[in-house]
C-alpha cells in the first residue's frame, strides 16, 4: 500500500541537522509505516546523503528517499520531491528543522477538518550552534523587532494568515493553482501561498502545529540568508505587489534613509543632525529589544549580540530589496542563487 503522507525536503550540505529531522519525524505519534520521506538533495557535497544512508539502514519502518536536484534550488526541489511522491497528501519540511511529535498528526487534522487548503504551524527559533553570539541571533530572529509581524514566530491562536512555514496540503492544490515556481530562489513558499489566496483558498496557522527551526550561528551566514529573503522578495512582488506589508517596506525604507540623509548630509548640515537622530533613535530601540529579552533570558550577552543580530537583518534584508529593485529597473538581469536556505 503506499504511504498516505509523503513529507517533501529540500536540502544541501546540512550534515549537521539532516539527522535530527529525520529522528524527528521516526518520533512522530503518526505511524512511521504510513509515511515516506523524499528528500531533494542540491548534490551535496559534505556527509548530508552518508547521514540518510546511515539512519535508513538502522530505521527501516520509515521509508526515506533521495533524488537529485541538480538545479540547487528549493523550489526545483520541491517539485522533483513532489513529483517522486507517491501520497495525495503532502507535508512540507526543511532541513533546518525538527518537528515536534505531534507535528504530522495535528497538521493532518487541521487539513482533514477543512481549515485551509495549506495548514501550517510556529516556530520555535533555536540557536544553530551553542555561542553566545549563535543564542543571540536565534532570540533576535525570534523578536518582532527583528522580524515584524510575521505571526508564525510568536502567535497563540489559530487563523486564516499571509502564509506558514512549511506547511501541509493536497496534491489536487498543485493541479489546480501550479507548482512552485522555480524563478525565485526564495520567497517561493509565500508566493505559492499568495497564489492560494488569490484562488479564494485559506492558508491556515494553527500554533498546536510546531516545530522548531535552527537559525544561522553566525553574522555573516545570517547577512547571507537575509540578503537572500531580501533580493527576491521584491522580484516576487513585482507579480504581487498587493501582498507587500508593512513589516517587509520597513527595512527597504529605513536603509533608503540612512543613504538619503548621509548623502545629503554633505550638502546641507541640517541632514547630518536628522541622520543622527534617526541612527540614534534606531539604537535605542535596539537595545531597549534587547535589554528586555537580556533579563527575561537572564543572558547578558544579548545585550550585545541581539542588536548586532537585528541590525545584520534590517540591513541585509533592506539593502537587498532596494539592489534588486535598482537592478530591475535598470534591466539587469537577476543572478539564480544556488543554495537552498
Amino acid at each position: 500500500m503506499p504511504p498516505s503522507l509523503s513529507i517533501i525536503v529540500p536540502c544541501f550540505n546540512e550534515q549537521a541537522t539532516i539527522g535530527g529531522l529525520l529522528e524527528a519525524i521516526l518520533a512522530q505519534s503518526h505511524p512511521a509505516a504510513d509515511m515516506e520521506v523524499i528528500i531533494a538533495d542540491g548534490m551535496s557535497t559534505d556527509a548530508t546523503r552518508a547521514r540518510i544512508a546511515a539512519f535508513s539502514q538502522q530505521h527501516r519502518q520509515l521509508a526515506v528517499r533521495i533524488v537529485d536536484n541538480p538545479a540547487r534550488s528549493i523550489p526545483a526541489g520541491l517539485n522533483l520531491a513532489i513529483a517522486a511522491a507517491q501520497s495525495s497528501t503532502l507535508l512540507r519540511l526543511d532541513a533546518h528543522s525538527s518537528p515536534h511529535p505531534e507535528y504530522v498528526a495535528r497538521s493532518l487534522q487541521a487539513l482533514d477538518a477543512g481549515r485551509g487548503w495549506n495548514v501550517g504551524g510556529v516556530w520555535e527559533i533555536r540557536p544553530g550552534q551553542d555561542t553566545w553570539l549563535a543564542r543571540a541571533i536565534a532570540a533576535a530572529a525570534a523578536h518582532p523587532f527583528g522580524v515584524g509581524d510575521a505571526r508564525y514566530r510568536y502567535t497563540t491562536h489559530a487563523g486564516a494568515v499571509d502564509t506558514v512555514p512549511f506547511g501541509t496540503f493536497r496534491r489536487e492544490l498543485i493541479e489546480r493553482i501550479g507548482a512552485f515556481d522555480e524563478t525565485l530562489q526564495t520567497n517561493e513558499d509565500y508566493e505559492f501561498n499568495a497564489r492560494i489566496r488569490l484562488a479564494g483558498g485559506t492558508v491556515w496557522l494553527d500554533p498546536a502545529i510546531r516545530s522548531a527551526y535552527y537559525a544561522r550561528p553566525t553574522l555573516s551566514a545570517l547577512a547571507r540568508q537575509y540578503w537572500r529573503y531580501g533580493y527576491w522578495k521584491w522580484r516576487m512582488l513585482r507579480r504581487y505587489p498587493g501582498t507587500l506589508r508593512p513589516r517587509q517596506a520597513i527595512p527597504p525604507l529605513f536603509v533608503l534613509a540612512l543613504l538619503g540623509l548621509g548623502g545629503l548630509s554633505l550638502l546641507w548640515a541640517p541632514a547630518a543632525w536628522l541622520l543622527g537622530a534617526v541612527v540614534v533613535s534606531y539604537a535605542l530601540l535596539l537595545l531597549a529589544a534587547a535589554a528586555h529579552k537580556a533579563i527575561l533570558a537572564r543572558q547578558p550577552s544579548l545585550l550585545l549580540g541581539m542588536p548586532l543580530a537585528m541590525m545584520t537583518m534590517h540591513l541585509s534584508w533592506g539593502g537587498a530589496f532596494l539592489w534588486s529593485l535598482l537592478s530591475s529597473l535598470a534591466g539587469a538581469p537577476h543572478k539564480n542563487g544556488t543554495k537552498p536556505v
